[in-house]
C-alpha cells in the first residue's frame, strides 16, 4: 500500500464514508502476505516510498504471476526485472495489463499515475550499445520511481566527442547514472565535467582481461573524479533506486 492510498483511507475513516470493521479488512492484508513460495512484502511502500520490486530471474512464470496478481490486489504499479522473453510472454497472458519491456528485460504493472517527485532530471549514460540492457533497467526503475529521465547513449570514451556533445544534457542532470564495460573509464570522464553525483555500474561487457565486469569494477572504484559512487557488476536496478533516493532527498511531501 502507498502512503497516499493509506492517508486516503484513513481519511475516509475519518468522515464516515468507510467504516472502522471494512478499514480493517482493508489493512489486513499488512504488511506481508504469505503465498509460499515467496512473501510479499506490502507495507514496503510506507517504509522506503517505493513498493517491492521483484527479482525476475530464477523464478518461474507461475511464481511471477502470482506475485504480481498479489500487488495488483493493492493498486501498486509493479516492477519485475530480469525477466527472459519465455517468461515474460507467459506473465502477460496470465495477469491481465502487464507490459514486456523487452529493452530492459522488465515487466511492467502500471494501475497508478506516477507522480513526478524528482528534483530534476536523471540522466542516464551508456558507453556503448552492448551497455544497453543494464542502462535501459535503471532508466526503467527511475521512471517508475517518479522521475524524468534524459538518455545519453553510445558515448563511450573511445570517442569522447561524442559525450562533449552531450554534454548540456549531463550539466542539467540532478543525478546521472552512467553505465560502462571493459575498463570502465566513462564515469571518471563523466564526474570531472559535472558537479551533480555520478552513480557509476560496470557491466559484464567486454572479454579476456575484462573478467567478466571486475576490471571495469576495480576501475571505477578506483576513480581519481570526487563525487564518484559505484554499485555491482550489471546492477542498473540499484543503480536507477539509488539516484532516485538521492534525487529526492528533501523532496518528499
Amino acid at each position: 500500500m502507498r502512503p497516499d492510498k493509506l492517508k486516503e483511507l484513513l481519511a475516509r475513516v475519518r468522515d464516515g464514508s468507510v467504516s472502522l470493521d471494512d478499514a480493517l479488512e482493508e489493512l489486513a492484508r499488512l504488511p506481508f502476505a504469505d503465498l509460499g513460495h515467496t512473501v510479499v512484502d506490502h507495507h514496503r511502500a510506507l517504509r522506503t516510498g517505493f513498493p517491492e520490486v521483484v527479482l525476475g530471474e530464477f523464478k518461474t512464470a507461475g511464481q511471477i504471476s502470482a506475485i504480481v496478481a498479489e500487488r495488483a490486489k493493492a493498486g501498486d504499479n509493479v516492477l519485475v526485472t530480469r525477466v527472459d522473453p519465455e517468461t515474460a510472454a507467459a506473465v502477460c497472458a496470465d495477469v491481465e495489463g502487464v507490459e514486456h519491456r523487452p529493452e530492459a528485460r522488465s515487466l511492467v504493472l502500471l494501475q497508478a499515475p506516477i507522480e513526478h517527485t524528482g528534483a530534476g532530471p536523471i540522466a542516464v549514460v551508456t558507453a556503448g550499445t552492448s551497455d544497453l540492457p543494464v542502462a535501459e533497467e535503471a532508466a526503467l526503475t527511475a521512471e517508475m520511481a517518479g522521475n524524468e529521465v534524459v538518455r545519453v547513449n553510445d558515448v563511450g570514451v573511445a570517442g569522447v566527442h561524442r559525450l562533449l556533445h552531450r554534454l548540456e544534457d549531463l550539466r542539467r542532470a540532478s543525478v546521472i547514472v552512467v553505465v560502462a564495460g571493459m575498463e570502465g573509464a566513462l564515469p571518471s570522464v563523466v564526474g570531472g565535467l559535472v558537479s551533480c553525483p555520478v552513480v557509476a555500474v560496470p557491466t559484464s561487457v567486454g572479454y579476456g582481461a575484462s573478467f567478466n565486469g571486475v576490471t571495469a569494477l576495480l576501475g571505477m572504484l578506483s576513480s581519481c573524479a570526487a563525487g564518484v559512487t559505484v554499485v555491482n557488476i550489471d546492477n542498473g536496478f540499484g543503480a536507477g533506486y539509488a539516484a532516485s533516493l538521492i534525487n529526492r532527498v528533501g523532496h518528499q511531501p
